[in-house]
């Protein structure tokens, strides 16, 4: 007798996403208002508007026989990350066709720097059925990554209707992304149950995406670790430390806004009383287009300052914007030590581990749960500490600045835990690969002519 759950679990899996695909369609106009929006600033968000509906002008042409691999990174951060992967990658697959995709401009500015001849870039499209179908039948990938986070339900049934395994790298899953996934347990497991495996950052990651539905899930580390410093960066951050006159340097990087607040003034709002004598304040925005309204925060305070687009520090500035993309480890360089945004407000964190690379001690608030294992083995490193509000971030800081020797301790305790947890990306690499070989065999299968009786 068969069962008759299974049936009504398929039932409640269509039925979920054909309201996901609706919703999807009533969205897609405030979707390309919202590229329109940015850019005013960007132009790059309205260029081949048509590839994020399928649309594509462009071939991929990789000789026969060679494999064909689709990554996907949506911004700066997971492109960066994906470097020593596909680094690896070419290691284990010399003759490797790539397809990288991506979401925003700073991803495919930073992506153009990891193709070599013969790969492409494109934009993946909005989830709409017909768009990701447009997409498939275009590039034809046989195995497609998606880096870290990217769940996304028509993106995977698409995928596993034309039999393109599709693998989720580096991946990770906070436990409040958990909950929220778990409000629509059938549209969780038509996503993660056509997925064909995720290699997880964390073991509690691991078991967060297998109690999702996803079923072959490794645990493999996290590629940020295997990020290669760039020298060039370190020497531009050294330049500008040396620009800045005889003061010490605290950077507060990647600091964000979460519905009306905003860190930067929370930080301000519980300077000692004194400010920061001998001190040059970096504040870099997590998001660009925030600089005016700092500027304006900065103003109101008196405090005088200027942007990185017009030139160094001055010996003359309190406070210094960066304005640039891409340039975050020459901050870190100049820094004597750090404070990482998107902690201080419920927003999950930043990456710490960049900061680290640099010998650049890090403070971070309460909200870390998008880091939280590598926050935890950041302070028990000795390169981290984690605070509970934005006078105790100012304490941990100028701490650091008052004692000389634990500074220095700090800083070679952020380097040391840089390196302690590299390996993930040939890991990794090696877990795709193994896709890559199994879908060229079964290519292969399908193409041999059958043999006469």
């Amino acid at each position: 007798m068969s069962d008759p759950v299974v049936p009504r679990r398929d039932a409640a899996r269509r039925r979920a996403l054909r309201l996901y695909t609706l919703a999807w369609c009533l969205l897609a106009p405030l979707a390309v208002l919202r590229l329109l929006w940015r850019a005013r600033r960007e132009r790059a968000y309205i260029r081949g508007l048509g590839e994020r509906f399928g649309r594509y002008t462009v071939d991929w042409r990789v000789p026969a026989g060679r494999p064909r691999l689709w990554l996907h990174a949506v911004s700066l951060g997971e492109t960066r990350a994906a470097a020593p992967l596909l680094e690896a990658l070419r290691r284990e697959c010399p003759e490797l066709g790539l397809l990288l995709t991506h979401t925003t401009p700073s991803g495919r500015a930073a992506g153009a720097e990891l193709l070599r001849p013969g790969d492409l870039q494109a934009w993946l499209p909005y989830d709409l059925p017909w768009a990701v179908d447009a997409f498939l039948r275009h590039f034809r990938p046989q195995v497609g990554v998606l880096m870290e986070t990217e769940l996304w339900p028509n993106l995977a049934q698409g995928c596993a209707a034309r039999g393109v395994a599709l693998l989720l790298a580096n991946a990770r899953l906070s436990p409040r992304s958990r909950a929220r996934w778990g409000h629509w347990p059938a549209l969780a497991q038509a996503t993660c149950g056509a997925l064909s495996g995720a290699a997880a950052q964390t073991g509690g990651d691991a078991a967060r995406l297998r109690s999702l539905g996803l079923r072959e899930v490794v645990v493999a580390g996290n590629l940020k670790f295997d990020r290669r410093g760039d020298a060039q960066l370190r020497q531009l951050g050294r330049q500008w430390r040396t620009a800045a006159g005889v003061r010490r340097v605290l950077v507060l990087a990647s600091t964000r806004e979460h519905r009306g607040v905003a860190e930067e003034q929370l930080l301000l709002d519980s300077l000692p009383p004194g400010g920061l004598p001998g001190v040059l304040l970096v504040l870099v925005p997590r998001h660009i287009e925030r600089v005016p309204a700092l500027q304006q925060l900065l103003q109101q305070r008196g405090l005088r300052h200027g942007l990185r687009s017009a030139g160094p520090a001055h010996a003359d500035m309190a406070v210094w914007v960066g304005d640039s993309m891409g340039e975050m480890p020459a901050y870190y360089a100049m820094a004597d030590a750090a404070f990482i945004g998107g902690s201080l407000l419920p927003l999950g964190g930043q990456n710490l581990i960049e900061a680290c690379a640099e010998g650049c001690p890090v403070v971070l608030g309460p909200h870390v749960f998008n880091f939280a294992q590598a926050v935890e083995q950041a302070e028990q490193a000795g390169a981290a500490l984690r605070v509970d509000d934005a006078a105790a971030v100012w304490s941990s800081l100028l701490g650091w600045l008052q004692d000389e020797p634990a500074l220095q301790r700090a800083r070679q305790a952020a380097r040391a835990f840089s390196t302690a947890h590299r390996g993930a990306a040939q890991a990794q690499a090696h877990w795709i690969a193994r896709s890559l070989q199994r879908a060229q065999q079964d290519g292969a299968r399908r193409q041999a002519p059958l043999r006469p009786q």
